[in-house]
């Protein structure tokens, strides 16, 4: 069966002159780098939400050890988030490409047989089962969840997470095994020259006798070449160059989103004037509606050491105002350029209720009444930062309604689902 031309456990089905340990290691190490970038973004992404702070932050229960924690997100420079989530959203669609290309040129070994010549080779194929499974799992769910199409059995946060950690391992351990014979076939290629204009035979490209494993890469009987490889790597580094351009322009703001064509969020500012900028969900979405916020009705709740004020929006405008001029940046990939933002600094809210010194941590609650992140907490570093404020307007004219009428939080280099809107009530006190 394992000889039959016509089935893939035979190496005549596969045909392709291009498959070959030097195309192939070219490719992975390529991945190599980029998915560690990824792993390493993710990480901080996870860290800029303090989930150590409260329940609240964490939309990844039960993680044990993998959720340990990594330090207190830091509240400079203001752009830090919407560089490191820009990085981990625009680097990821950028390596489809080189992923797909990577897996197109390893797929007859998926299909070798035997199925396993030893414990070390069945291990190896388990943990490539986990690899190209963890990958098309992770790839595939971060580019819906960008695309703000949500079909996942579950939340997204949870199923990223647990399965960021299944892919990296198996990554880490296919890595420790291939990443030496992939330099070694880079390095002999690149002796006897660097990009071949057509595909070797399969004599000239066979594996050195140190590599039984990629003997299943080169096809015995190749069809003739149709394309180089130095073509079919500018295929595809053609193609990431095309997804580039057209995705990272979400993550850069301002008037670069015009060129963001593949995302959501990537067409002209929505409508116009000083709150024509970009939105994750609207005041109706949330189920907040003008009598929720009438002057009349809303009043700010801050609670703390000496008790409890409640502040109408007029109240609020007596107090001292400040200005920050402060992006928005989201795990979804996409942030606005800096806004002027004016309101109450969060530290002098917090000095109503006796904190006169150092700010301590601060819990969020909005009107929102349903769903993730109607609550947020703050660590004391972003409470006291003076940038930070409970915004009234921005860019000189009242927040409207989608934007967090009658007021909202804004904090430097936090993930713009912590920057709730809407604010009801403001707990000071260590969490």
């Amino acid at each position: 069966m394992r000889e039959h031309p016509r089935l893939p456990t035979s190496p005549g089905f596969w045909r392709s002159p291009l498959r070959g340990p030097w195309f192939t290691s070219v490719l992975g190490l390529v991945l190599l780098v980029g998915i560690t970038v990824l792993f390493v973004t993710g990480l901080v992404s996870y860290a800029a939400y303090n989930p150590d702070l409260a329940p609240v932050n964490d939309q990844t229960p039960d993680k044990g050890l993998l959720g340990f924690y990594l330090f207190a997100w830091p509240t400079g420079p203001v752009w830090l988030y919407r560089f490191t989530q820009g990085v981990h959203v625009t680097l990821g669609i950028t390596l489809v490409p080189v992923l797909l290309a990577k897996l197109w040129s390893v797929v007859p070994r998926l299909f070798a047989l035997p199925p396993a010549r030893s414990v070390a080779h069945a291990l190896e194929r388990i943990s490539l089962l986990l690899l190209v499974g963890g990958g098309l799992f992770e790839f595939t769910t971060g580019v819906l969840n960008i695309q703000l199409a949500y079909v996942f059995p579950g939340s997204f946060y949870p199923l990223h997470f647990y399965g960021a950690w299944v892919f990296f391992a198996a990554f880490v351990a296919h890595a420790v095994l291939k990443a030496p014979t992939a330099v070694r076939a880079v390095r002999r290629r690149t002796r006897e020259g660097a990009f071949p204009e057509r595909p070797a035979t399969a004599a000239a490209d066979s594996p050195a006798p140190s590599d039984p494993a990629a003997d299943s890469l080169v096809s015995p009987r190749p069809d003739p070449p149709t394309v180089s490889r130095r073509g079919a790597l500018a295929l595809v580094g053609g193609g990431s160059l095309l997804l580039f351009l057209t995705t990272v322009g979400q993550s850069l703001g301002g008037p670069f989103r015009r060129t963001a064509l593949l995302a959501p969020h990537g067409t002209a500012d929505p409508g116009g004037g000083p709150n024509g900028f970009q939105i994750n969900k609207t005041a109706r979405y949330a189920g907040i509606t003008p009598a929720d916020t009438h002057d009349d009705v809303w009043r700010l709740v801050v609670t703390g050491r000496t008790g409890t004020v409640r502040l109408s929006r007029a109240e609020l405008l007596r107090l001292p105002q400040h200005s920050s001029s402060l992006p928005i940046a989201c795990v979804e990939g996409w942030s606005t350029a800096d806004q002027w933002w004016r309101g109450v600094r969060l530290r002098d809210l917090a000095a109503l209720v006796g904190y006169d010194g150092d700010p301590p941590d601060v819990f969020v609650e909005s009107l929102q009444r349903h769903g993730a992140f109607r609550r947020a907490a703050l660590r004391a570093n972003q409470t006291a930062d003076p940038r930070s404020l409970l915004a009234l307007y921005v860019n000189g004219e009242e927040l409207s309604p989608d934007h967090g009428h009658p007021a909202r939080i804004i904090v430097p280099a936090a993930p713009g689902v912590m920057n709730t809107k809407w604010v009801a009530r403001l707990t000071f006190g260590d969490l």
